[in-house]
């Protein structure tokens, strides 16, 4: 049989999310393609506005893509909150819901609750040591929900385990802070602040960055890069390209495990959906 050209390969595709992308901080993309266990990074996509995202999302494919924002709200939260219980109701009703109202909603919900436990988690989020997706602050995960699952569903993709869609173009839950974790350890490896951009941080990138053209994880994959891609990577100190490359990575993993699951569980709550590699 003859082996595919990379062309021919599936288009994979890894997304560092942002709730208020600009030209400052837009949403990266990193696309890339899988043989065997090397996975090729073939450029960076910089969107500097949601609709530049959504336009993305419907007019490419076929793709597989990891995002670096949550897909479901805590169980807990919406039945406390007596929000539609089925995911798509709960999207729904919440993409109608301005960012002011979510905050307050959220801040009753978490002003009623005892010291250690103010924040309701989904399942996944604590194996994941993922912030919780009601998070409104620091980082915004809850606005990143609200800004991006929207998107997705008005595309028409395929979400596994949450809406059915375009099986050509298949959107999961990515976690980059996973992959980072299996390397550094605690060790920080960016910041948005530039009095934090430190000579340690880099240190850290290159180290990541290293880790990750060796195969040095879990999911048993390589990376391969140019020697322009690695600088671009290393000197990135917010490490938004880097998560990108993270998530593109776990996307990787995740159309090796196939549909229809794509390395899934095959149980988790359809409410909450699930981080992809928990």
């Amino acid at each position: 049989m003859q082996a595919l050209s990379q062309a021919e390969l599936p288009l994979l595709l890894g997304c560092d999310f942002s709730s208020r992308p600009s030209r400052q901080k837009p949403i990266v993309l990193a696309l890339g393609r899988a043989r065997g266990q090397r996975v090729e990074l073939q450029g960076l996509e910089f969107l500097p506005s949601l609709d530049d995202f959504g336009k993305w999302l419907s007019q490419h494919g076929p793709w597989l893509g990891a995002f670096d924002f949550p897909f479901g709200l805590p169980r807990e939260l919406v039945e406390t909150l007596d929000w539609p219980l089925d995911w798509l109701g709960c999207i729904q009703h919440y993409a109608s819901m301005s960012r002011e109202s979510i905050r307050d909603r959220f801040a009753a919900f978490c002003q009623a609750r005892p010291a250690g436990s103010k924040f309701a988690h989904r399942q996944t989020d604590r194996p994941a040591r993922s912030s919780p997706s009601m998070k409104w602050v620091n980082p915004p995960v809850a606005f990143m929900l609200h800004a991006g699952v929207p998107l997705l569903l008005q595309a028409g993709v395929h979400l596994p385990g949450l809406c059915s869609g375009d099986p050509r173009r298949v959107a999961l839950e990515g976690y980059p802070g996973l992959l980072a974790r299996e390397v550094l350890g605690s060790r920080s490896y960016k910041s948005d602040q530039r009095e934090k951009q430190t000579a340690d941080r880099l240190i850290a990138r290159k180290d990541l960055v290293t880790a990750l053209e060796h195969g040095q994880t879990r999911l048993g994959l390589s990376l391969r890069l140019s020697h322009a891609q690695r600088d671009l990577l290393a000197d990135d100190a917010r490490g938004d390209a880097l998560d990108a490359v993270l998530c593109l990575l776990q996307a990787a993993w995740a159309a090796q495990q196939g549909a229809p699951r794509y390395g899934l569980p095959r149980q988790f709550d359809p409410l909450e959906g699930w981080i992809l590699t928990v």
